[in-house]
């Protein structure tokens, strides 16, 4: 039994001897060579001394070769041989060999261990130059140059969409050279001449933020919808028209405000009214046409201009009316509707209405006609309302309790100073041209009204007073008598006459009761002319 357990001890004995001598002649043995499970850059030197493992890397060199990935999935190859590729050594290999603890062979045998060696490459810089100058890719009539990403014309359905850029296959040459040399100096398998920046990009990319800006802004503004109110008409500006419009300028959104311009004049003369002839039913029963005056719509050019501009920059759809310069009392055939004051310079009357009720009407005394004053016909609006007024021009200064300009410096007010107002007073004893009124009329006036209120002056013959017309037959009647025996000395005073009579409204012409004899004169007038030109006839010699 003391055999068997000495025999067992000395088993043991030599064991351990025996595995400690491969140990130490391992350890010893991995002093100059590397570690079994060791690679270096991903090749096996495990068991390789230096020169071994250099020996390994050179050929690992001569089958080098880099791949260039090119645009449009094309592809090339350099040949490390056709560079003259070669490593050069300069220590490294041992300088890892000696950073390597040999004791520890056993758990790098396990474990393994990689290595990374700063290799040094050496090349011929010649030939890579012609290499590169013969690749496909570097072929300048092969290259196709990079075109900047934009937007699309306008579509109905899709707006302005992005146009992708072309990014070609123009490459930068200084690029290119850098980046295959340190791809070579790094022994690279291959490289992306994309990713490297070898190529000449466009200077406007598909992902360009100020491009996308820019077309999401351009249908922001395709998208705005604007429809404007005429009464019960209407007019609708949306993407058909605003995007003739829109344009870019330094990749920013720019708007063609004269072609903006040219929708708001054509607004304009499809619904201005301002300057245009007014019907009126008169208070007479006739209708006059009144041509001339300022009253009416008139749309703001440059405010709706910038209001459109405005209303743009949101997308939305707005309802409403165009940007006014001057307003009218409403839409539709006659735009001072049915509140104005109407001036008959004929009658020398006054109406006025309001929400078509006769509020007052009255006798006034318009402007002096012989002195060359005579009141403007028109369509106008108020200009403004106040009290308390002086009235200066060269020769006067008045002061009047209500004051209503409607036509510049010429306006509604009280005359005061009058005695009495219609007939034909305004003929030689007017105004400045303004429209005198009694006192209370003026006052009823001025509270009834406002800035914009419609003021209507026009004439019509036949309408005068009854006194006027007596007073103008009169005239004539007496121009008639004057005619005495008919000589041909009478024919100014017989023509006159008789212009004056038909100039009469008919309501008037019953007042010259000696009508009878203004026609005997011209029978009488037209016998002497005949006589003398038949003797003229007969004084003539014969031939």
């Amino acid at each position: 039994m003391k055999n068997k357990k000495r025999k067992t001890g000395l088993l043991f004995a030599v064991t351990v001897t025996a595995v400690a001598a491969v140990y130490i002649g391992f350890s010893i043995f991995f002093q100059s060579h590397f570690c079994f499970g060791t690679k270096i850059d991903g090749i096996s030197v495990g068991g390789r001394g230096v020169a071994g493992v250099e020996k390994l890397i050179r050929k690992e060199i001569e089958n080098y070769s880099l791949t260039l990935l090119e645009r449009e999935d094309m592809t090339e190859t350099i040949d490390g041989n056709s560079i003259s590729l070669e490593p050069v050594f300069q220590g490294e290999v041992q300088s890892l060999l000696e950073q390597q603890k040999g004791y520890m062979w056993i758990m790098t045998l396990f474990q393994g261990k990689e290595l990374e060696l700063a290799k040094a490459i050496a090349y011929d810089e010649v030939a890579l130059a012609d290499v590169l100058q013969g690749l496909s890719v570097a072929d300048r009539e092969k290259q196709r140059k990079p075109v900047d990403a934009t937007y699309s014309a306008y579509d109905v359905s899709d707006g302005y969409t992005l146009v992708p850029a072309d990014y070609g296959t123009m490459i930068d040459k200084t690029a290119l050279e850098s980046a295959v040399t340190e791809a070579i100096l790094r022994l690279d398998e291959e490289i992306n001449l994309s990713e490297e920046g070898c190529y000449v990009d466009p200077v406007v990319g598909d992902d360009d933020d100020e491009l996308l800006t820019l077309i999401e802004d351009l249908n922001c503004y395709v998208g705005t919808v604007i429809t404007y109110e005429f009464g019960d008409e209407k007019e609708v500006l949306d993407a058909q028209t605003i995007h003739t419009w829109l344009g870019d300028k330094n990749g920013k959104i720019a708007v063609d405000q004269e072609a903006v311009l040219d929708f708001v004049k054509m607004l304009a003369k499809s619904y201005n009214t301002a300057y245009h002839p007014k019907e009126l039913e008169t208070s007479y029963g006739k209708t006059v046409t009144i041509s001339n005056g300022f009253y009416g719509w008139r749309i703001d050019n440059e405010g709706e201009v910038a209001q459109i501009l405005a209303d743009l920059t949101t997308g939305e759809h707005v309802t409403r009316e165009p940007i006014y310069a001057q307003t009218a009392n409403c839409h539709g055939e006659n735009d001072y509707g049915d509140s104005y004051v109407e001036i008959n310079l004929t009658a020398q009357h006054l109406f006025l209405y309001k929400d078509g009720e006769l509020v007052i009407d009255t006798d006034f005394v318009s402007g002096d006609v012989a002195k060359g004053h005579a009141t403007p016909t028109g369509a106008f609006g108020v200009t403004y309302t106040t009290t308390d007024a002086v009235l200066r021009g060269e020769d006067y200064e008045t002061p009047v309790k209500y004051w209503m300009p409607f036509a510049g410096d010429v306006g509604m007010h009280d005359a005061t100073w009058r005695r009495s107002f219609g007939s034909n007073i305004y003929k030689t004893n007017g105004s400045h041209g303004c429209i005198n009124l009694p006192l209370s009329a003026a006052k009823k006036i001025y509270e009834t009204i406002d800035k914009g209120y419609a003021v209507l002056v026009y004439t019509l013959p036949g309408t005068e007073s009854t006194a006027v017309q007596q007073a103008d037959a009169a005239n004539i009647v007496n121009l008639i008598n004057s005619i005495g025996p008919v000589t041909l000395e009478s024919e100014t005073v017989i023509v006159n006459a008789r212009n004056l009579y038909n100039a009469l409204p008919d309501s008037a012409k019953g007042y010259v009761t000696n009508i009878d004899t203004l026609t005997a004169a011209e029978a009488a007038l037209a016998q002497i002319k005949a006589e003398q030109e038949a003797a003229q006839q007969a004084a003539q010699p014969i031939e």
